[in-house]
């Protein structure tokens, strides 16, 4: 499950570790399909968290033979989290034609604010008629969860991330390597503007990237035939990159040149902003024929880039849409943030984009 939207198809098991922590690492080669199966499974707990929250996660690594990375992860919550029945009934029928009914009583003794943690979060009714989930204290809504549990499920996977994120980070410092998080809904011309930017960069300085897509090596194979180093990270129904899957392409690539790493995250306007990979700015990419209100629609995104590149400007003669607005409605959100406007396609405005990313990188 994403702690950000609540998307995904989480395994949910109930039990609780008390008083420990220990952390599993199993490696497994399967030579018929050379391929490299990593499992970590690291339980964390304190005493009050184990009370109210406890929480493991399985992460599935499954290195391709092109280096190429397949996550899966499986976030475990106590039973707790779930709705709950206290009556179950079923019955069973024999050869001889009697039928037994059952019916189970459970009594629990749960933790005193169990309760609490049980409310259902109703969303804030506006005087339109519209509902707004997002007005709790997560700001966000998972069914069945209560909103104390979700900031703490948040704390826990976001701690462990930034942690890693840190340590990614020491990594591009020391090898003095740019590195962005390229972020954008699906169709932004992603791909194309960093293709584009390959075969100008590349004979200048080292680069590589990491692609990140829930399925297929397309994006990364396209990167490939620019002959420069990509990693394709899958993520399964994962909605985001994280810190880890990074540090895993990351020495997948085992880069230590100075020059540029581009990070293509999955094309997601929502969980991608929550999520530090290390790098040193996100350039939140946005295409013209997506509107101007986007920054509104989407603010954690805005708020979290550095720049914004407009992206597809040869198209608007033929798109309703209103650039100073969309400026503008950035701004709101990002009074700092810096923007682009250009055309991956046909190279106006590719100038711009080359020279915040040298300025940039001067300041390693």
């Amino acid at each position: 499950m994403c702690n950000v939207c609540g998307c995904g198809d989480s395994r949910i098991e109930g039990h609780s570790h008390e008083h420990h922590s220990h952390e599993d690492r199993h490696e497994h080669h399967d030579h018929s399909h050379d391929e490299h199966h990593h499992h970590e499974h690291p339980h964390q707990h304190n005493d009050q968290l184990a009370a109210e929250v406890p929480q493991s996660v399985v992460i599935h690594h499954h290195y391709h033979h092109q280096g190429d990375v397949h996550h899966h992860v499986h976030y475990s919550l106590p039973a707790g989290v779930m709705p709950q029945q206290d009556t179950h009934g079923h019955h069973h029928e024999h050869e001889n034609d009697h039928v037994h009914s059952h019916d189970h009583d459970h009594n629990h003794d749960h933790h005193a604010d169990h309760h609490h943690h049980q409310v259902q979060h109703q969303p804030e009714h506006l005087e339109t008629g519209d509902l707004h989930y997002g007005k709790g204290e997560a700001e966000v809504h998972v069914a069945g969860v209560s909103q104390r549990q979700l900031l703490t499920l948040e704390m826990d996977i976001l701690g462990n991330n930034n942690q890693l994120a840190a340590h990614n980070r020491e990594h591009f410092i020391e090898n003095r390597q740019l590195v962005l998080n390229l972020v954008s809904s699906p169709g932004s011309g992603k791909t194309t503007l960093l293709t584009e930017t390959l075969m100008i960069l590349k004979d200048q300085c080292a680069c590589a990237v990491i692609e990140g897509d829930q399925q297929t090596s397309n994006d990364a194979d396209r990167i490939r035939a620019t002959a420069v180093p990509a990693i394709q990270v899958n993520t399964g129904k994962g909605c985001h990159l994280d810190a880890q899957m990074i540090h895993d392409a990351y020495h997948q690539l085992a880069i230590n040149e100075p020059g540029f790493l581009f990070i293509e995250n999955v094309g997601n306007l929502v969980c991608p902003a929550s999520f530090d990979l290390g790098e040193a700015s996100k350039v939140a990419i946005l295409s013209v024929t997506e509107g101007e209100d986007k920054p509104l629609k989407y603010p954690n995104m805005f708020a979290a880039a550095d720049l914004m590149i407009i992206n597809k400007v040869d198209l608007l003669p033929y798109v309703d849409v209103n650039i100073d607005d969309c400026i503008a409605n950035a701004r709101k959100v990002n009074p700092t943030i810096q923007v682009i406007k250009l055309s991956a396609k046909t190279g106006e405005g590719m100038d711009a984009w080359f020279n915040w990313l040298n300025e940039n990188r001067q300041q390693l």
